[in-house]
């Protein structure tokens, strides 16, 4: 078993910090998307997307989402639970991750990569080139970002983490994106008191720093 890797990216990150949570280590290898190296023919075959993270089983299988590489280790390693331990928990988790990749996460992305210039040409991942910047999506992006942040606020207020009081997949999907968004300069509102006491406390936890 292996797994693809960037530390400089948030979606292997993600599986990071999910994998510190149940204490588990995997062997791992650094695909540099900076230096483009998830086009090299070798990780083509593993991943034609050209994303990272992927995961290889020793069967030689590759899962290549990262919600799906955390399933999978839930399934091997249900202790401590991040996905729900029971029907409820389940589908309350699955919906607020779901709506933080809509509603979150996606709007960041297209902030960072319709705005920064590293990402000229190039806005959507998984392709090298010919995808001009739309800085029409990136302010779409700012705004939806705003929405979301005015909706997570008043839950957190009612609840320690985002899906109820026990941590969750979803805090993880939630810090991961705050923190990648912070590179299109979209901060949590100085206001969003719930927000920012959360935060810190997920800061505060040692798989904040995988």
């Amino acid at each position: 078993m292996k797994l693809y890797d960037f530390a400089l990216a948030p979606n292997p990150r993600r599986v990071r910090m999910f994998l510190a949570e149940k204490g588990i280590e995997v062997p791992t290898e650094q695909i540099n998307t900076r230096e483009a190296q998830q086009f090299s023919n070798e990780f083509q075959k593993i991943n034609p997307r050209g994303t990272v993270p992927a995961l290889v089983l020793d069967n030689g299988t590759a899962i290549t989402e990262s919600v799906s590489i955390c399933r999978y280790f839930e399934e091997l390693h249900p202790e401590p639970s991040l996905f729900g331990s029971n029907a409820e928990e389940k589908a309350v988790i699955d919906m607020w991750n779901r709506r933080i990749e809509i509603e979150c996460y996606g709007p960041a992305a297209d902030v960072v990569r319709n705005s920064l210039e590293m990402f000229k040409d190039r806005a959507i991942a998984g392709l090298p080139s010919g995808v001009p910047q739309l800085p029409d999506l990136a302010a779409r992006g700012r705004a939806s970002y705003a929405r979301f942040m005015d909706r997570l606020d008043p839950k957190l207020g009612k609840s320690q983490f985002i899906a109820g009081n026990k941590f969750s997949v979803a805090d993880i999907t939630a810090f991961i994106a705050m923190d990648f968004a912070k590179r299109g300069q979209l901060e949590v509102p100085a206001d969003a008191s719930n927000i920012l006491r959360w935060q810190s406390e997920i800061v505060s936890r040692p798989s904040a720093s995988a």
